[in-house]
């Protein structure tokens, strides 16, 4: 479903004009659409129907409180990575019982945090972290739930910013290591063994590294069942990817039956970690160009957005199409821009060589930008972070208001006496 479409010469989401936002909200601004939000959930949710399972949203793709709120309506659970984003899903109305805490480096008050909520399950990402947790359980009289993150060594064939699987990146353990460390949780007195997790990295669009991580988790579940460790729940990750420009990720009722025809008749609970790929194109970033600045070597369109409003373009490089808002009937004099923002980077670019037919106070749309957009927002330069707004049909809900620039530095204080 792609809620942002043309109608009467003018980009929506789905029944509100994007020009009418801007007007209202200002710029820039992220919109996101409740029904793609909704359907996505729903679609990936489909394929396991009949299949013991759990959807848990990760919360660090995109922490609104509001779309949150949505998913917990829903039916969803939350992958977590730190205190703040446990606090978040709570205060959304999440259920703490549908929470996954992933993440290399769980503090102890982290730690207990989430034993006094109550949660799922602990995904454990170390030796040394589950002593620790142990430790902690022990101390507060509570038994900690836990999977340990297999590191299955396969290659996602992702960006190595964003791959996760690997020998070489920092998370999880050692495949060749996990039997090991399972032993040694099966005699801890506060920890209880309920699953094994693997998450081998984000924007994944092909099928066959998804399979193969899962065949390696099978393994090793076999494996400890012959240990005498029963596994209640695999958690095979998210980082299924969306359609950027023209990739072709797997379609998730795909994905599904393959997966549910690998488990086959294990009476093990399946849990996934989607992000992105339930949020991505639900959200759009509304821009306005400031400026047109030709040059001898390029036309430069600097707009009110920068990589502090949407960082992946400078971190990773990545692509996002850029629409105008209302495009000219008159294509011809289109030329290619550079899309720049106004902070003083030369990494500062929303998107490379774009095709369109500009003028000063044009409106733009980056799209695909619902996940890890405002998450990765900074105010770099000083600069007040962008409004952000629900689209539901024919109504708009300012759902996180924009900064001001007192709100920048309202924590902060001067040296007394100077």
């Amino acid at each position: 479903m792609n809620s942002f479409k043309l109608k009467n010469t003018i980009l929506h989401a789905e029944n509100v004009a994007l020009n009418q936002i801007a007007s209202e909200f200002g710029t820039p601004c992220y919109v996101y659409s409740k029904a793609a939000l909704t359907l996505a959930f729903e679609r990936f949710s489909a394929g396991f129907i009949g299949t013991n399972h759990l959807v848990c949203f990760a919360v660090k793709a995109n922490p609104s409180l509001a779309i949150l709120n949505l998913f917990a309506s829903l039916g969803a659970g939350f992958d977590i990575v730190s205190g703040g984003e446990l606090a978040r899903v709570l205060a959304a109305g999440g259920d703490p019982q549908k929470i996954v805490f992933s993440g290399v480096g769980k503090t102890e008050a982290e730690m207990q945090a989430a034993l006094n909520a109550g949660i799922f399950c602990f995904n454990v990402e170390s030796a040394s972290e589950l002593t620790r947790l142990n430790k902690v359980a022990a101390a507060m009289g509570k038994i900690a739930p836990v999977s340990l993150r297999v590191n299955p060594n396969v290659d996602a064939k992702t960006h190595p910013y964003i791959s996760t699987g690997l020998k070489n990146n920092k998370f999880g353990v050692a495949y060749e290591d996990a039997l090991n460390i399972y032993l040694q949780a099966a005699v801890m007195t506060n920890i209880a063994i309920h699953g094994v997790d693997c998450h081998i990295g984000s924007q994944i669009t092909e099928l066959s590294p998804f399979l193969d991580a899962f065949d390696r988790v099978l393994s090793l579940v076999d494996a400890l069942e012959q240990q005498g460790i029963s596994i209640q729940h695999i958690d095979a990750g998210g980082g299924i990817g969306i359609c950027y420009s023209d990739e072709t990720p797997p379609e998730f009722n795909v994905y599904a039956s393959a997966m549910r025809a690998k488990l086959g008749d294990r009476n093990i609970k399946l849990v996934f970690e989607p992000g992105r790929a339930l949020v991505g194109n639900a959200g759009v970033l509304l821009t306005k160009v400031e400026y047109l600045k030709p040059t001898e070597a390029k036309n430069f369109a600097i707009v009110d957005a920068a990589m502090n409003d949407l960082m992946r373009p400078a971190l990773y490089d990545a692509y996002h199409d850029i629409k105008a808002v209302q495009p000219r009937d008159d294509e011809s004099h289109a030329l290619i821009y550079e899309i720049v923002g106004p902070v003083c980077e030369s990494g500062d670019f929303l998107g490379h060589d774009r095709t369109l037919a500009l003028k000063e106070g044009d409106l733009l749309a980056i799209m695909s930008a619902g996940a890890y957009g405002m998450s990765m927002a900074s105010n770099y330069n000083t600069r007040p972070r962008a409004a952000e707004v629900m689209v539901d049909d024919d109504q708009c809900h300012l759902i996180r208001r924009r900064e001001l620039i007192a709100d920048l530095f309202a924590l902060e204080n001067t040296l007394p006496n100077v």
